[in-house]
């Protein structure tokens, strides 16, 4: 017998995250939240965790810790 995997929201987000920055060697400089880190981040209405889907409506994004101007 043979189950359905499912992935959750955190998969994909690790992913593009934590995962790709050790895949690159640049795991102390980003891909996680922390002082010193570089800061590209985006803000969402939600939770990625329980709605992956909230990603497609960015409300803000910050890259190298500033915030870039919206439309």
């Amino acid at each position: 017998m043979v189950k359905s995997a499912t992935l959750t929201p955190l998969i994909p987000i690790r992913s593009a995250t934590t995962w790709a920055a050790e895949l690159l060697g640049q795991e102390q400089a980003v891909g996680q939240i922390q002082v010193g880190m570089h800061a590209d981040l985006l803000a969402v209405q939600g939770d990625p965790l329980t709605d992956i889907g909230v990603l497609t409506k960015v409300q803000q994004v910050m890259k190298g810790g500033e915030l870039v101007p919206g439309d």
